[in-house]
């Protein structure tokens, strides 16, 4: 039997079951392409043959942000992913996707964009304080802490000028303002993040792409009027729905009964043809 159609049936096993399916038969030997799941990002980081650093870039105003940065094996220079974390913050699992980012080809950079706002300063690593704390940013930090992400990515030797930027949950949100602030972005990916208002649209440049789980009513509600906007101003808005997956579906592979599992493994290679061809 293959092993997808054993962690298919999960239904049947149980939950707890089909995650230890998953622990034992990791989505690295299912497709080269997925990065780790939730429960093994942190042994997928220690195991990367890949170089990763914390480093520190200038955002402006005297603002210093703290990243995490893998860089890819090969012998040309490559071009920079952004990716944006979930509400929870610079976990480990937004780590190994940028590991993975780098295993593709890929310069990934990855910034705690909650770097100084504990209470009394310093950084943040509990996701409860995390979730409260980043409700309270205003979009102009958030863009302006891009900004210098993506202008310390492109300052790097081995990086070509070409930047994208891919986010999940509140980082997809925001990978898609990031489109509308910043004019020389080349490729926006959101994975089952909420669309901007229509009435910030107008300046985007970059082609988006929309990944989306299928049980994600909240989310999918912002879906249509930001597709027909983005028509109307003739601009490039790709959006593919995963039917049956649920809200962070890349994270938790081993959910719903499946269906998580095929939208990674339909989402992860679309989104790296969608970056292969808007950031050569």
């Amino acid at each position: 039997m293959r092993i997808p159609e054993i962690v298919n049936r999960r239904s049947a096993i149980g939950g707890v079951a089909a995650a230890a399916l998953l622990s034992a038969y990791p989505p690295t030997r299912l497709s080269a392409q997925l990065p780790a799941y939730d429960s093994t990002a942190t042994a997928r980081l220690a195991s990367s043959p890949r170089h990763g650093e914390w480093v520190r870039y200038d955002a402006g105003d005297g603002d210093s942000v703290r990243a995490w940065v893998v860089y890819p094996e090969r012998r040309e220079r490559a071009p920079v992913v952004i990716v944006i974390h979930e509400i929870f913050g610079l976990t480990d699992w937004i780590r190994a996707v940028a590991d993975q980012l780098a295993a593709d080809g890929f310069i990934a950079i990855a910034p705690d964009i909650l770097t100084g706002r504990a209470p009394g300063g310093g950084d943040i690593n509990d996701p409860q304080l995390a979730t409260q704390v980043i409700r309270t940013l205003d979009r102009a930090f958030v863009m302006r802490r891009l900004q210098g992400a993506a202008r310390y990515g492109t300052s790097l030797p081995a990086a070509t000028n070409r930047v994208g930027v891919v986010g999940f949950c509140w980082g997809g949100s925001n990978s898609f303002n990031f489109a509308t602030h910043w004019p020389d972005l080349g490729a926006a990916v959101v994975y089952y993040g909420a669309s901007p208002p229509d009435s910030l649209l107008a300046p985007v440049r970059a082609p988006v792409l929309g990944l989306y789980a299928g049980d994600d009513a909240r989310v999918n509600a912002t879906v249509p009027r930001a597709q027909a906007e983005m028509r109307r101003l003739g601009k490039r808005y790709e959006v593919e729905m995963y039917e049956g997956a649920g809200h962070g579906f890349l994270r938790q592979q081993a959910g719903r009964d499946g269906a998580n599992l095929r939208a990674s493994q339909a989402a992860w290679p679309r989104m790296l043809a969608f970056f292969r061809e808007n950031l050569r």
